[in-house]
């Protein structure tokens, strides 16, 4: 076996890789919410942005790139998660540390099919959802900001996508911490300034988000 394929099949080759997924995920989170806050610039802003990306033909690769990385995110991030259950029972000498362990890290499976389950109705609603047009400057676009106002009008929706992104929250916050000590960047000292890193990178990512359904909801 080459020497790659020794490291894809070790242990500490997929949490690396999955490190290096959730690294580019968490990049892509911040980025789209980044985008999504010109919301707060107005409706024209906010459609030529939506626009120029659904417009652009590297859009598709971008979108396939992005699904792969989030499989590959999800499927070894599952199968370490099984191992790690199936090598519960015979690490009973290193029971204090084992504790310490889950508590970090024992609902990211659960938080993770929350947050899946979320990203397929987004999509659904957003994505595939209804079409109102809009025109600017003689050019006909989707009018996503009316569509966002529609759907933020709903109590339910509004309460449904809060929710899911205090999830985001703590599947970040531990998340992006522990992908950037699994590639490296641990150490007595160090790992307290990694925690509070991602606490900040997950409290930004989040609360960006939430301000949005907020200020459709309370302000339009």
């Amino acid at each position: 076996m080459s020497s790659l394929g020794s490291y894809l099949g070790s242990t500490i080759g997929k949490k690396q890789l999955v490190g290096v997924a959730g690294l580019g995920l968490s990049l892509f989170v911040l980025a789209h919410m980044t985008g999504n806050l010109l919301i707060f610039v107005g409706p024209e802003a906010y459609n030529k942005y939506g626009h120029a990306l659904t417009s652009n033909p590297l859009i598709y690769i971008a979108e396939a790139g992005l699904i792969g990385i989030f499989l590959m995110h999800v499927i070894l991030a599952l199968f370490l998660t099984k191992k790690n259950n199936d090598a519960k029972g015979s690490r009973y000498a290193a029971r204090g540390e084992k504790t310490k362990a889950s508590y970090a890290s024992k609902s990211m499976r659960a938080q993770g099919v929350i947050i899946f389950a979320f990203i397929a109705l987004h999509l659904n609603t957003f994505k595939f959802g209804k079409i109102i047009n809009v025109e600017y400057d003689g050019v006909v676009m989707r009018d996503l900001f009316t569509l966002m106002l529609e759907v933020f009008a709903q109590p339910l929706y509004v309460f449904g996508y809060v929710f899911v992104l205090v999830l985001l929250w703590t599947h970040l916050g531990h998340g992006f911490s522990s992908s950037l000590q699994t590639l490296g960047l641990n150490g007595e000292k160090i790992d307290p300034v990694v925690t509070k890193i991602g606490h900040a990178y997950a409290a930004i990512v989040s609360l960006g988000f939430i301000a949005q359904p907020l200020f459709v909801y309370f302000v339009y």
